[in-house]
């Protein structure tokens, strides 16, 4: 990755590229820091700093701890594609405008996903603004203003600032390298990270050596589930397909053998987002909601996060999601249909259906490893950060979420770079 990046800089239009990514990250750190006003940021980030709220800040890179004005991030625009997604494929003429509307298609879904953004912003805006009402700052510029006032800007604020996140994620993706969304993302959770392992450094620094054992081994630990998850996530299947030589007027064409690659991890974390969100929405509406009700400490003692239950709901809806994702992204049917047509067969199956069927029944099989990977890295590390005690702060920057993003985000990133010097530089090839 390093090699790959001096290799980048030395080519213009990719330093260029680089830097702008860069200069717009920088911008996205800074609003992470400005505080919103009309919050009293003591008493929000006291809130904030357990929980689900914490969980959520970490993805921003602390940002929704501090009361920042970018604190919702692009939460509501990963919320929105997720259900643009899902109504693509329930509702029938969505499905076709995906699959045969070409460009202009594409930017009709691209459109109704920013209105939902738009949308699920407002909503959590208000939310925030509704549940926290008793700790809005009422007083501005030696003033008192009417909490409604306070009320209408806080939510306009939080909504603006998350649509300019979504806006910085565009201008990245079109400009700099790589998705833009994924690199805001992926710069929020390490910067969640690198603020918590600074803390125990802190708490070493100043006499808590019992720490030096607990971060060293939390580190270890990290490394090793970092390189579990990279080499789950390269592998693949290839499944090979040989097409048949055609002679068309003087030219013959075809005659070539290629293969369908099918990865193991090919849902990504897209399961583990669905399992979490389902299991997450009760306890976070009761504690935004109804944080002194009796029902919400029993749900919160024998359903929250790390209990017995929510390990096994979550491991079930893990399996679940995993195929359903699957069969939204892999079309068997589709690829055979291609395959065909280029007068390509798989050796030792027939075209058409007897492939289709073949391709289905590899591709459930593939995910069934899938999902038990995405299972075990949801459980296992949790349990095993747990285990040496490294503290919440750590196990909630390094979440199994978080570590699959940086994952997937490093390596699409890694590919990117070479891929666009591949283009600007054809001498491999003569090598």
């Amino acid at each position: 990755m390093i090699r790959t990046l001096k290799e980048a800089f030395k080519i213009k239009e990719l330093r260029r590229a680089i830097l702008w990514t860069l200069a717009l990250l920088f911008i996205y750190r800074v609003g992470c820091w400005i505080p919103c006003p009309g919050l009293n940021l003591a008493e929000f980030a006291e809130i904030s700093s357990s929980g689900f709220m914490n969980l959520l800040s970490s993805i921003t890179g602390g940002a929704l701890s501090k009361g920042a004005i970018l604190a919702l991030g692009v939460s509501p625009y990963i919320s929105a594609s997720i259900i643009i997604q899902l109504l693509s494929i329930a509702i029938p003429s969505w499905e076709r405008l995906a699959r045969e509307g070409g460009d202009e298609g594409r930017k009709r879904i691209a459109f109704y996903t920013k209105i939902a953004a738009l949308v699920l912003a407002l909503v959590q805006a208000i939310s925030i603004v509704v549940a926290y009402k008793d700790i809005l700052n009422t007083k501005m510029f030696g003033f008192e203003v009417h909490p409604a006032v306070v009320g209408t800007m806080v939510t306009t604020i939080l909504v603006a600032g998350s649509m300019f996140t979504y806006w910085l994620g565009e201008k990245i993706t079109s400009f700099g390298i790589s998705n833009g969304v994924s690199l805001l993302i992926f710069v929020g959770i390490l910067s969640s990270a690198g603020s918590a392992i600074l803390q125990n450094l802190v708490s070493i620094f100043q006499g808590d050596l019992n720490q030096i054992g607990t971060l060293v081994l939390f580190l270890v630990a990290l490394v090793l589930v970092f390189g579990f998850i990279v080499f789950i996530d390269l592998a693949e299947r290839k499944v090979p397909v040989s097409y048949a030589k055609q002679i068309k007027g003087r030219k013959m064409y075809g005659g070539q053998n290629t293969h369908i690659p099918v990865r193991i991890n090919a849902t990504g974390v897209m399961p583990i987002i669905f399992a979490t969100s389902i299991l997450a929405f009760p306890q976070l509406l009761m504690s935004m909601f109804w944080p002194t009700s009796t029902f919400y400490g029993w749900y919160s003692r024998y359903m929250g996060t790390g209990t017995i239950p929510y390990l096994v709901v979550a491991a079930i809806l893990i399996l679940f999601f995993s195929y359903f994702w699957a069969t939204v992204q892999f079309n068997p049917d589709d690829i055979s249909r291609n395959i065909q047509q280029n007068g390509g067969f798989i050796p030792g199956i027939r075209p058409g259906k007897p492939t289709s069927q073949y391709l289905k029944k590899v591709s459930n099989r593939i995910t069934l490893f899938g999902a038990i990977f995405l299972t075990i890295i949801f459980i296992v590390p949790s349990l095993i950060f747990a285990s040496i005690g490294s503290g919440e702060s750590l196990i909630n920057a390094f979440s199994t979420t978080g570590l699959l993003i940086v994952v997937s985000v490093a390596i699409e990133l890694d590919k990117q770079l070479e891929a666009n010097m591949m283009m600007r530089n054809y001498r491999g090839f003569l090598k």
